[in-house]
């Protein structure tokens, strides 16, 4: 039985990683990836041992927490070589469909900092994303400040937003919490399409400008892919650090059960607010680069089917999974592109796609295996 888990944990990603990459590098490529993919997850999970009493536990390894496995030595560098060789391999329009892929990775994580370690259900999550885009907008056209000066001001005020929304509303639990997240995610929206003077109104605001580093222009497809790859990546190291820390195991403890974590001595209010400023924090880095890319904002681009699709994304690629939620990030910018010449059946695919998925798989492509052993 453990065998056949384990070979369904890889097939799947096997299937995912070739369907995804087929149209674009052709099938033989597309199957030699996803068997790249299959080979690196069974590696990886070979660090895992059954003792007698019949409970998982992980060897002792250092690497473990970045989930490199024992093979890291090999299988890192060759997965940093195939991401940095990426886009020398594919046209401007792929190109260009990865870096959308990449900031909503960006995005799905930080929100995995609220939705899938801490339990908290935020509808609004696109309002940080709104704030850190049109932060760089009004640095930039008004103040004329360099994008890499403007990225840490990125964190900065997406992470005081966090604070802010969290510190009135972090008491309130399940329903209550998702609709009050929801209406700051309309509130935000409604401000910048009506404050004229500052932001432009429903015209949202032109000619920003793309980032420079020592006066090499980085605004081409190339440059915004690997600024984009290194913000995620990023995000990825600091996520799955945090998860394996006693943080990490303390935002579990307050998801699993509020009432026990605060009893244990947990600070649980403490712990929500943690998460809600690093979710904010990594979302406004991830708008300013949205802006940066494409030198215009408006609020139509940070509606609540935004919020929709990053939780999405945290929920099909498995909650409180930082590898899952990066493959369901991918997916979910990936495969409507794949369905684009099907435009009339395009959306139906896609739905029927995430049903079928909820229906047998619903702990996500890449689940936890924290939770995993935790069911079991």
């Amino acid at each position: 039985m453990q065998l056949r888990q384990r070979l369904n944990d890889v097939l799947l990603p096997f299937l995912v990683v070739s369907a995804m990459s087929a149209p674009f590098l052709g099938a033989w490529k597309a199957v030699t990836l996803g068997i790249v993919a299959a080979l690196y997850l069974w590696l990886t999970e070979r660090d895992r041992q059954k003792p007698e009493n019949g409970t998982w536990k992980v060897r002792n390894n250092p690497l473990r927490s970045l989930s490199f496995g024992r093979f890291s030595s090999f299988l890192f560098p060759l997965s940093v070589l195939l991401l940095l060789a990426l886009p020398f391999l594919l046209n401007r329009y792929q190109t260009e469909v990865l870096t959308l892929a990449l900031i909503y990775v960006t995005l799905a994580i930080g929100l995995n900092f609220v939705v899938g370690l801490s339990g908290l259900l935020a509808l609004g999550f696109v309002a940080f994303y709104a704030i850190g885009a049109y932060t760089y907008a009004l640095l930039s056209t008004v103040w004329g400040v360099n994008f890499f000066l403007a990225l840490p001001l990125g964190f900065l005020v997406g992470g005081i937003s966090g604070a802010l929304v969290g510190l009135p509303v972090l008491r309130l639990r399940g329903d209550y919490l998702a609709i009050v997240t929801l209406g700051f995610g309309e509130i935000v929206r409604i401000v910048l399409n009506n404050w004229d003077s500052v932001t432009a109104g429903p015209n949202g605001i032109m000619s920003i400008a793309r980032p420079t580093l020592f006066g090499i222009k980085l605004g081409t497809p190339t440059g915004y892919y690997f600024l984009a790859l290194i913000l995620a990546v990023l995000t990825y190291i600091i996520q799955t650090r945090l998860a394996h820390s006693r943080i990490g195991r303390a935002w579990e403890a307050v998801r699993e059960d509020e009432l026990a974590a605060a009893h244990s001595g947990i600070p649980v209010v403490t712990m929500k607010l943690l998460a809600m400023t690093l979710g904010g924090a990594f979302a406004g880095a991830a708008g300013m680069l949205f802006a940066a890319r494409l030198t215009h904002v408006s609020p139509e681009s940070f509606t609540f089917l935004e919020s929709v699709l990053i939780l999405c994304m945290v929920v099909l690629g498995g909650m409180g999974s930082v590898s899952g939620v990066t493959v369901g990030a991918i997916s979910l910018i990936v495969v409507p592109e794949l369905l684009r010449g099907a435009s009339s059946y395009r959306m139906l695919t896609f739905g029927l796609l995430m049903v079928l998925m909820m229906r047998f798989r619903r702990e996500g492509i890449l689940p936890s295996k924290r939770l995993q052993q935790a069911e079991t």
